[in-house]
């Protein structure tokens, strides 16, 4: 391993080392999540070679689809936002409800790998040019396919190849499609059209509800691609594609002949990256084949969709702390009560298991509600500043006054404290003591605070002095200090790279205070 890739894999561990000490901690990257992609109704893709990065520092040969011209346009109109000529997962195409799409795919694998396809599952698709394969038309090397179909329903689907899967989707010949519905259901917030609680950030979602559905609607967006990879299939693959480097396609002799069988994966990824690079910011240059990142971030109260493929051979279950995920739908199909139309029947999932081919699209919520103490550190002495009330409404929920810091509060815990004996701003008779925040901190990662908010490092500070990291450059206590929530299979070793932990399929939801303006452009 390089010493760069050394320190790097290093000083993330330390950081993960850290989290995983405390349910609730301070996290102070700045690389946040969206469902970035490219826009239609028109793609112009190809299949390419290309390397992956993996934490352990290996270089991973592959294949992946990518844009062949520059794409029609971006969303959700982030900065940065690029289009390789490969990528794995392949470019994430959003259209919208009835469009009619068209997917032109170009073959740029090596010869000796033969044909290539994609299938677009869910939809009717007719073909045109290429040649017949088992399952769909095909690119031959060098030559190009046109797929067409109409978006018929909005939702998350995925995409992949349709020859010789076992082989091609392993190298990484997949990605996803999502369909947007072509109107503002009633009762939901338009596209830029925040409401007053959100403090002027910026609006990163795609549409304003994942379905034609009133009760589909959502405050922020994540798609995750799930995926695994065995680093024996891919070095055969390279080793025999230098091998025959100078056939000629569909000469005797030129093809591909390797083994997909024992499967042994190695790597467990999050859209194309494996923990710690999956919380790096989305198209960082130090990934110019991975460009999405897995990494959530949501304040109190919101909405937070989830597009979730299984993508890889294996079904992976996946578990989200914090709460358990309402299933909206399924491959785009909306689950509804068989009774009553206007209510939701998508069950209540503790792990969001992966099946290989399936999505799914799911709400997640945290409100603080069940902590059963206040989550604000707030104060009965009427002379602090910004110590809120908390008056709520028939839901228990602090929601008329949008613009209060502690908006959607659980009010039932509102002034109830912590800490039998407190330090800084927290009235005493909670129901426990809590230690020194500096004896049982990691390094300038784990604020050690049970609160939310940029002064919560200061509000259960020790005799010895203020909580690491306050007052240093990695953080200040008027910084991001909320919640994180370790997010992460429930296979223990798919949160390993290589078998190292940590690694694999592993990212944290950030719940932070409504005073820190999250930043999704990147």
């Amino acid at each position: 391993m390089r010493a760069m890739n050394m320190k790097n894999t290093i000083s993330k561990t330390q950081m993960l080392l850290g989290l995983t000490l405390a349910v609730m901690m301070l996290f102070t990257a700045s690389a946040y999540a969206a469902a970035p992609g490219i826009t239609g109704p028109t793609f112009n893709l190809t299949a390419q070679p290309a390397y992956l990065t993996q934490p352990d520092g290996q270089m991973i040969y592959s294949w992946g689809y990518g844009c062949r011209v520059a794409p029609t346009g971006f969303a959700p109109g982030m900065p940065n936002q690029t289009c390789s000529t490969m990528q794995v997962p392949g470019p994430t195409l959003i259209v919208t409800e009835g469009q009619t799409v068209t997917v032109n795919l170009a073959n740029g694998l090596p010869a000796s790998a033969g044909n290539t396809s994609i299938l677009f599952p869910g939809f009717n698709v007719t073909t045109s040019g290429g040649v017949a394969g088992l399952m769909t038309q095909e690119a031959a090397p060098g030559g190009s396919v046109t797929y067409t179909f109409t978006a018929t329903s909005p939702g998350t689907r995925s995409y992949y190849s349709g020859t010789q899967g076992d082989l091609q989707v392993e190298m990484g010949l997949y990605g996803a499609i999502i369909v947007l519905p072509s109107s503002v259901p009633s009762g939901c917030t338009a596209v830029g059209s925040l409401p007053a609680h959100y403090l002027a950030e910026t609006d990163f979602r795609l549409a304003a509800s994942a379905y034609d559905h009133a009760k589909s609607c959502y405050d922020r967006e994540y798609l995750f691609q799930f995926s695994e990879m065995d680093p024996r299939i891919h070095s055969q693959a390279l080793a025999q594609v230098t091998a025959l480097n100078s056939c000629t396609a569909g000469a005797a002799g030129c093809s591909l002949n390797v083994p997909t069988e024992p499967y042994h994966p190695a790597y467990f990824m999050i859209n194309g990256r494996s923990m710690p690079d999956d919380m790096d910011p989305n198209y960082a240059t130090e990934y110019p084949h991975q460009p999405y990142n897995g990494n959530p971030h949501m304040h109190p109260g919101e909405m937070v969709l989830l597009r979730i493929i299984g993508q890889g051979r294996w079904q992976h279950p996946f578990h989200e702390h914090g709460n358990h995920v309402r299933i909206l739908g399924r491959d785009g199909n909306l689950i509804l009560s068989a009774t009553d139309v206007n209510s939701l029947a998508g069950p209540l999932l503790f792990t969001t298991t992966t099946t290989p081919g399936l999505a799914m699209d799911g709400i997640f919520y945290w409100t603080g509600k069940g902590l059963n103490w206040d989550a604000y550190g707030h104060n009965t002495d009427p002379a602090k500043a910004g110590h809120a009330t908390c008056t709520p409404d028939a839901n228990g929920y602090y929601t008329s006054a949008p613009t209060a810091l502690n908006y959607y509060e659980w009010c039932q815990d509102h002034n109830k404290p912590l800490q039998v004996t407190p330090f800084g701003d927290v009235a005493s008779g909670g129901p426990t003591t809590l230690p020194d925040p500096n004896l049982f901190t990691n390094g300038p990662w784990y604020g050690g605070s049970p609160y939310l908010g940029p002064d919560a490092t200061v509000r259960a500070v020790g005799p010895t002095g203020t909580t690491p990291p306050s007052g240093t450059i990695a953080n200040s206590p008027t910084g991001e200090a909320g919640f994180a929530f370790m997010w992460h299979s429930h296979n223990e070793r798919e949160i390993t790279t290589n078998n190292a932990f940590p690694g694999g399929m592993l990212m944290m939801m950030l719940v932070d205070s409504r005073e820190f303006q999250i930043d999704e452009s990147n």
